[in-house]
Formats: C-alpha cells, sequence, structure tokens
C-alpha cells in the first residue's frame, strides 16, 4: 500500500478527555445493497486501506448515499467519533477566490483524491500546500482532495502534468481516476463551471432552485435562501415578488 510519508503530515483523531466510545447498533441494509457493501469492503481491505479488526471499542455502520451518476458511494457514519473529536481549523481556500483565479484557463484536468474522516479535509489541505505550495495559484488549485490542473493559451498542459504526476509520485499520493478528467476545455469546480470564457452557473443547480417547492417552514426558507446565495454574484439585482 502506498502511503503519505509520516514526515510530511500525519492524519491524527485527538479525543475530548471523558470522551466515550460509542457502537452504533447495526443498521439494516436493502438486500440489493449487501452486496455493493461487501464488493467495498474487500476492494479497500486488498488495497490494504483498512484492515479486520476484533473487539473493537468503537462501531459505525456503513452508509449507501446516491451519486449523482445513480451509482451508490459507501461512506461510514463517523458522527459519534466526530462529536468526540476537536475540529482541525487548518484553513481551507475561500471558494470565490479559488474560483475566480481558476477561470479563463485555456485547458483544465481535474482531479480527485481520497479523503473521509473529519479533519481529513484540513489534513489533505495541509499536505497539498507542503508538497506543491511552489505550483499553487500558478499551474494548479488544491480545495481538500479536489485538484485543477490548469493552463493559458501557448502553456504546456502536458508539461505541468508531468510535473504534478512526478510529485504526486514521489511523495506516493493516489488519484481516484474514476473521478479524472484531462485536458478539457471547461469543468466544474465547487459547483461552478470555469472555462475560457470565465464563470458560469451550474445550470443543475439553477434546476433544483427553480423546482424547488414553496418554502413553508423557517428552515425551507432558509435552505432556500442559501440556495439563492449561490447565484447572488450572477445577479445585480434581485427584485422577485416572493409570497408572504
Amino acid at each position: 500500500m502506498l502511503v503519505l510519508n509520516p514526515g510530511v503530515v500525519t492524519h491524527k483523531i485527538p479525543l475530548y478527555p471523558n470522551s466515550r466510545p460509542v457502537k452504533q447498533k447495526l443498521r439494516r441494509v436493502r438486500p440489493e445493497l449487501s452486496n455493493k457493501i461487501k464488493e467495498e469492503v474487500m476492494k479497500q481491505i486488498e488495497a490494504g486501506f483498512i484492515e479486520v479488526f476484533t473487539y473493537p471499542k468503537w462501531v459505525a455502520n456503513i452508509v449507501s448515499v446516491p451519486k449523482k451518476d445513480r451509482k451508490v458511494r459507501m461512506c461510514v457514519n463517523y458522527q459519534d467519533l466526530n462529536r468526540a473529536s476537536p475540529k482541525d481549523d487548518f484553513p481551507l481556500p475561500h471558494n470565490d477566490v479559488l474560483v475566480d483565479i481558476t477561470a479563463k484557463n485555456h485547458i483544465y484536468s481535474f482531479m480527485d483524491g481520497y479523503s473521509g474522516l473529519k479533519n481529513a479535509g484540513a489534513t489533505y489541505q495541509r499536505a497539498m500546500v507542503t508538497l506543491f505550495h511552489d505550483m499553487m495559484h500558478k499551474e494548479i488549485e488544491v480545495y481538500e482532495d479536489d485538484m485543477v490542473a490548469k493552463s493559458k493559451e501557448g502553456e504546456s498542459h502536458v508539461c505541468i502534468l508531468r510535473k504534478l504526476f512526478e510529485r504526486l509520485r514521489k511523495y506516493k499520493l493516489r488519484l481516484n481516476p474514476a473521478e479524472c478528467t484531462f485536458e478539457a476545455k471547461s469543468g466544474k469546480l465547487l459547483g461552478f463551471i470555469v472555462s475560457e470564457k470565465g464563470i458560469e452557473v451550474d445550470p443543475d443547480k439553477i434546476r433544483v432552485i427553480i423546482e424547488m417547492p414553496l418554502p413553508k417552514s423557517e428552515r425551507e426558507v432558509q435552505s432556500f435562501l442559501r440556495r439563492l446565495n449561490y447565484i447572488a454574484r450572477f445577479i445585480s439585482n434581485l427584485t422577485h415578488t416572493c409570497e408572504l
């Protein structure tokens, strides 16, 4: 198994004092998902990402999460462990700034790495800053486990990718090939579409807003406003008439 050099960064899960282990009750799983869960577990055991452990103090259920492509992602319900672990406040890039400095390039490659538990994103970002500080905001942008290589017209995108891959190989980092797209003219980044023309709204997110039912509770109104904030930067004057 390839492992990031601990001398670069190490992911730790500290626990609050007096926190007590939690063993979640076994959750029932639909029969059609049982084989998918088994397949995913065996895949991760064979890759060395997880191992069989007897008499665990913490037990968490596997949860199936539907993906946009109608496939199923197998996740683990680490809510109890997350509550017992303090948050790592390593700063992440500001979404709007990252999207702004990524847009208006000629060629893009979108890559996805592997992340997981609470604070894993912060650990991942810390590692990326350590390993790619000389390439960030120039040839690549990184937000947790999402990585974008970019090049303007006249620049060699292949040379940038070769430099990036050599660095990934040197420090034993892996990408998820199923979630990677290379040498594209445009692509999705943090909910927006970036291209040489600039920044555009993701039509899928607009469709969700349009098809939302009329909010009937405070929570639903808050949800609507959060979604509306997504497109606020593209609208100079919001003058919609809303029902009371």
